[in-house]
């Protein structure tokens, strides 16, 4: 099975998932075309190669272009819904959406229909984490595990001012997960890259048995003394038993 092993030794997040896995070899230009089946005009998305702590990594940007309307989950789910895209990115993006906005109303005790993505921009969450899982798709990837997650320290701003890292929506999200606190005082796991990660991810450990085929470094838009701010992805065949290198 084609299996994809985040390494999230400097932590997640969705930008970091996207410039991992088109450095290891998905297409930005067939991503941009499906991504296009879901209507939204009001963000570019971009690429380019950049070296974090000594490693060569891609540094994918989505810049929101203009003021995004409030968009609760209804109104993302739509958007998905109406899309041309093959049904089980639908699905799966779906479930993220419900998963992160179910995380968001316990977090702010509101109804579901009410919350919101408090520090997140809707439209740049949806290209993060619908590009993913396109990413994913492109690649033939049919499985996925990860490291234990690194959350950073420190403390990071929010809407309802300074809090301690983990955010509290990361925290919840990564409940039950092998998670660690090394390096900066930054946050290096955000909400998305926790979501994407946890749902997708069937352990957290060691990488499996596999043989090797690509491996993708995708940045973080911090430079951290002495640490490389990138997500590594390594994608190849699990095996069983040691098997004859092709």
């Amino acid at each position: 099975m084609k299996t994809a092993h985040f390494d999230c030794y400097s932590g997640i997040s969705g930008d970091m998932c996207l410039g991992a896995l088109i450095d290891a070899g998905a297409d930005l230009n067939e991503l941009k075309k499906s991504l296009g089946t879901l209507g939204i005009a009001n963000y570019g998305i971009t690429k380019r190669k950049v070296v974090k702590g000594g490693i060569a990594a891609t540094r994918v940007n989505v810049k929101v272009q203009q003021k995004e309307p409030l968009r609760r989950l209804a109104d993302i789910l739509s958007i998905i819904g109406n899309s041309d895209l093959p049904e089980h990115i639908v699905k799966d993006s779906s479930r993220i959406f419900r998963q992160l906005f179910r995380t968001e109303a316990k977090i702010h005790s509101s109804p579901l229909k009410d919350a919101h993505l408090h520090e997140l921009s809707a439209t740049d969450c949806i290209i993060d984490i619908v590009g993913t899982l396109l990413c994913l798709h492109h690649l033939g990837v049919e499985g996925v595990t990860s490291s234990p997650i690194n959350l950073g320290g420190g403390t990071v701003e929010t809407a309802h001012g300074l809090l301690p890292v983990p955010a509290p929506a990361t925290a919840e999200l990564l409940k039950g997960i092998p998670v660690y606190s090394s390096g900066p005082a930054r946050e290096l796991t955000t909400p998305t890259g926790a979501v994407i990660i946890r749902s997708l991810a069937s352990s957290f450990g060691s990488p499996p048995s596999m043989i090797i085929r690509t491996i993708g470094y995708g940045a973080g838009g911090h430079d951290f003394k002495g640490r490389s701010n990138t997500l590594r992805v390594i994608i190849g065949e699990t095996v069983e038993k040691t098997s004859q290198i092709s």
